[in-house]
């Protein structure tokens, strides 16, 4: 078929291809550019050819580019849609409507496109511009799965104007009963199926699944009406552990402890409606809430090994008693006593005479008091005064390590880990070994056994309280260079502030912020 023909060139199509003859030379390229505006089907595909066949007379054909379809049909890889394009003039575009009408219904039904076509305004079409004709539905994912758990109370302090501390009257340790409601979760839901132009469904992913973090020991999964609901399995106190929710064993004592009760020691939280006579101790894994409105006064120790302790009036020490906790110490005022908390000390009204030692120690900013005694802290202590105005001498320490002693201190307990996990695990495949046979064990036997159990579970704590020891210096690095002793109202002569290696002893009231700037104590 011939395309075009003038006295200079001839240009003819033979099975898709086009190709020229030239049959007097010098042909213009600004020419044969009209040629191509004219013939829009022309898609060149050497030009460095038909420049030099325009240059010269050939009787020969020469391939010069391609002769594309009226309507160009291009699908997506993914099939979910297709785009067509129109390779004539703007003109026969208008002038021949229907013909292009009909072969685009064609070009669709030729390739099997049925699903989503979209309606195209024939004469408002431009020559090689791509419009969409087809386009699939998208499938839609399905909903995430949605959890809800049982809502702790914050233990976090709220100290009035007025001095009403609304915090003290909480109830400390959240009890629950055996099949009491923990939590539940809406599993992932299907999503609705797509369609490509084809009329194929589109599979829809479902939604993303969210596990219930909790302790196998203490809840249990049961399906209800299309959830996942969770039960405690046991009664007990209900705590968040590093992500995991568990139900601790969960002794109450309805009165003191003192002669009726002796010394108290317990794998779990402890809660006390009266107080802690002189001279007993209570000592427990969990935490340790005593309510009684009187306080206590004199009694020996008070220790946590995991857990937070609250007492929920003030401590009289008498000089002897010693609270010492794996989490934070909550108390409304500590006469002469010593404190030891791994995370915070919150003291309601004030410290008299007392040392304090934990990562932060906190007390009101409007009314809090630290007099006498020593506030030892890693990160910051916080009151409204210090001291008194005898100029009683009070000590407010920051014990900050440097970040290359920090690191140092990371190595070597990481290294402990280590040797101590690998020992665990030796006992482990001990225990597991010595348990397969237990029936044909004599009572000596046993014994070793129960002591080697014994030994494996101490390994274990021991590994939880190295690994806790490594957090906690992480965390400390992040902080370094960020200590504060901030005395919001007025610190007294007589207050001796040290933060890592610079000190001063005030001789005159100061309050602010105590900080290291530039290398020295801003005092």
């Amino acid at each position: 078929m011939i395309i075009f023909s003038n006295n200079y060139v001839k240009l003819i199509e033979e099975n898709n291809k086009v190709f020229l003859y030239t049959i007097q030379p010098n042909f213009k390229l600004k020419d044969f550019d009209e040629v191509l505006r004219k013939y829009p089907r022309i898609r060149l595909t050497n030009f460095a050819l038909l420049k030099k066949t325009l240059e010269a007379e050939s009787l020969q054909q020469v391939e010069i580019g391609q002769w594309l379809p009226v309507i160009e049909l291009e699908i997506s890889k993914d099939k979910m849609s297709a785009n067509i394009s129109v390779n004539e003039t703007t003109e026969n575009v208008k002038n021949n409507q229907h013909t292009i009408l009909q072969n685009l219904e064609e070009l669709l039904s030729k390739n099997q496109i049925k699903h989503g076509i979209k309606e195209i305004e024939i004469p408002a079409l431009i020559t090689g511009k791509s419009y969409c004709i087809a386009e699939g539905t998208q499938p839609v994912k399905g909903a995430d799965a949605i959890v809800k758990y049982l809502e702790i109370p914050e233990r976090k302090p709220v100290i009035h104007e007025d001095g009403k501390a609304d915090y003290f009257e909480m109830n400390f340790i959240f009890e629950i009963k055996e099949g009491d409601w923990l939590g539940e979760k809406i599993p992932p839901q299907p999503g609705i199926e797509g369609v490509n132009i084809f009329g194929d469904n589109v599979p829809a992913p479902f939604g993303e699944d969210v596990p219930l973090q909790y302790d196998p020991q203490a809840a249990k999964e049961v399906q209800e009406n299309g959830k996942i609901i969770l039960y405690a399995s046991k009664t007990g106190a209900v705590e968040n552990l590093q992500g995991l929710l568990t139900v601790t064993n969960h002794l109450i004592i309805d009165g003191d402890v003192g002669t009726a009760t002796g010394n108290i020691q317990f794998d779990g939280s402890v809660s006390i409606r009266g107080t802690v006579n002189s001279g007993f101790s209570v000592r427990a894994t969990g935490d340790i809430s005593i309510e009684s409105p009187e306080g206590i006064t004199g009694a020996k120790l008070l220790k946590s090994e995991k857990g937070d302790i609250f007492i929920k009036n003030g401590l009289f020490g008498l000089g002897d008693t010693e609270v010492e906790a794996g989490g934070s110490i909550f108390v409304k005022h500590v006469n002469d006593a010593k404190l030891f908390a791994q995370n915070e000390i919150v003291i309601g009204f004030y410290s008299l005479g007392s040392y304090l030692v934990s990562d932060s120690i906190l007390l009101d900013e409007r009314n809090g008091k630290i007099i006498g005694g020593k506030a030892v802290a890693k990160n910051s202590i916080i009151t409204a005064f210090s001291g008194n105005r005898l100029e009683r001498r009070t000590e407010l320490i920051i014990e900050s390590l440097g970040k290359q002693e920090t690191y140092d201190k990371i190595q070597e307990k990481a290294a402990l880990l280590k040797s101590t996990r690998e020992e665990t695990y030796e006992l482990t495949i001990k225990v597991n070994e010595a348990n397969k046979h237990i029936s044909k064990l004599n009572r000596q036997q046993l014994q070793s056994l129960k002591i080697l159990q014994q030994e494996l579970e101490k390994k274990k704590m021991h590994c939880d309280r190295i690994d806790k020891e490594i957090q906690q210096l992480m965390h400390a690095i992040k902080n370094i260079g960020k200590e504060e002793i901030n005395v919001t109202k007025e610190a007294h002569p007589g207050t001796f502030i040290r933060i890592g290696k610079k000190s001063s002893l005030l001789n005159k009231s100061k309050q602010g912020k105590f900080i290291i700037e530039y290398g020295e104590l801003n005092v």
